[in-house]
């Protein structure tokens, strides 16, 4: 924020694909949104893990907590977990994930019709493949211009899961 940022992302310490890193505890959480809003900066939230069953309340609890805060939009791997937040909370932005490996119109088209706000396109995608789609819809489109562990495929980062635990909970 400090060098000009607009928009700042970050996990809490749960339900995010950096589960190594120094994630904010939810009081944490909470200093942070209001630090950025104080500077007139928008705050995403990644919950951009896939969600089981038995973890689904607590990703809405996150999200609730979160949104009561201010939060700006939430980024969300799990389309289960999108269709709720959006259901709860329509006017709070719920943003496709890369995690969700959307790489062609239709499925750009898709989560327009769900009510997503946003979809991060999936890294393997040309140029003229992500002018197609952005002329083609009406929702935000945002993209990577590099990748991480997750460099076969975006979104399936089992690898990195496996070698490092990083996209559990």
């Amino acid at each position: 924020m400090q060098n000009g940022a607009d928009t700042v992302y970050f996990g809490a310490n749960t339900f995010n694909a950096r589960t190594s890193a120094k994630n904010f505890s939810m009081e944490e959480l909470k200093q942070a949104i209001d630090y950025a809003k104080l500077r007139n900066v928008k705050t995403n939230l990644t919950l951009n893990t896939l969600i089981k069953d038995d973890e689904f309340n607590d990703a809405l609890n996150i999200a609730n907590a979160a949104y009561s805060y201010g939060i700006d939009a939430i980024i969300v791997h799990d389309l289960g977990l999108g269709l709720e937040l959006i259901k709860l909370f329509p006017e709070l932005p719920i943003h496709a994930s890369t995690q969700m490996t959307v790489h062609n119109l239709e499925g750009v088209l898709k989560l327009q019709n769900l009510g997503f706000k946003r979809v991060v396109l999936s890294r393997e995608l040309s140029f003229s493949e992500i002018e197609y789609i952005c002329k083609n819809s009406n929702i935000e489109i945002e993209v990577f211009i590099h990748g991480a562990l997750c460099i076969s495929y975006s979104g399936q980062c089992l690898l990195s899961s496996a070698i490092g635990g990083r996209s559990r909970k």
